[in-house]
């Protein structure tokens, strides 16, 4: 395994370092290809396993870590033990996998980005960025599978488990759990989708989850646990 990768390409100051680990060497270049040709990275190590992602954040510390789920040793695995060494590091896991409790999995273990190996090189791009910038980011298309699939039935039950929401961020928490998007909800409840936006932004602080789909696992998650 190369710990440190030369890249020729014009670095600034403020260059995004990102390690990058993936188990198919072929994939791994084309990654680094791609963030290496936006000039605004710096590749600071490459992997192949579970082991070696784990290896490149505690003794680098990139900003990010790009990895994939099905690596040799685990990749949800090896996301959970970086969150725990290296509370610093951000974790984006590139992966093929578009199933739900992968994703689920991968959230759950700390990964701020969740990004599927079809995605143009652009939304990478921009997906590493935003990351690093402190946001989160899941594939459009399973965030809203994420939001419909596991907000069923939250209307009714939203009251008992978030009351520190007011009546309104309720109605607004309950349409957004069902996978409306800012302008369907502001549609739905006749006000404008600033509003809307304003009013996530205050649930996500009130809930202290980073983006919809955390809020929304959130609460599938304690309503699982209080049926136990």
């Amino acid at each position: 395994m190369k710990n440190h990768l030369s890249v020729q390409t014009a670095i600034g100051p403020q260059a995004i370092r990102v390690a990058v680990v993936d188990d198919h060497p072929l994939f791994r270049e084309s990654v680094v290809e791609t963030l290496a040709s936006a000039g605004s990275f710096e590749i600071v190590g490459e992997g192949a396993t579970g082991a070696d992602a784990l290896r490149l954040a505690q003794d680098l510390v990139p900003d990010i870590v790009l990895l994939d789920l099905r690596l040799p040793g685990g990749g949800v695995q090896a996301a959970a033990g970086i969150v725990s060494t290296c509370p610093t590091v951000r974790i984006i896991v590139l992966t093929a996998s578009d199933s739900e409790q992968d994703v689920v999995s991968a959230l759950q273990a700390g990964a701020q980005g969740y990004v599927l190996k079809d995605s143009s090189g652009l939304e990478l791009i921009e997906t590493v960025r935003d990351v690093a910038r402190g946001n989160s980011y899941v594939a459009p298309n399973l965030a809203g599978r994420l939001l419909i699939n596991r907000g069923k039935g939250i209307e009714a039950m939203v009251v008992d488990h978030f009351r520190d929401l007011t009546s309104y961020e309720e109605k607004i928490f309950a349409l957004v759990s069902k996978g409306m998007s800012n302008k369907e909800v502001a549609r739905q409840l006749d006000c404008s989708e600033r509003t809307v936006k304003h009013h996530m932004t205050k649930i996500m602080r009130k809930l202290n989850v980073r983006n919809r789909v955390e809020a929304v696992l959130k609460f599938t998650s304690m309503d699982s646990r209080a049926r136990v």
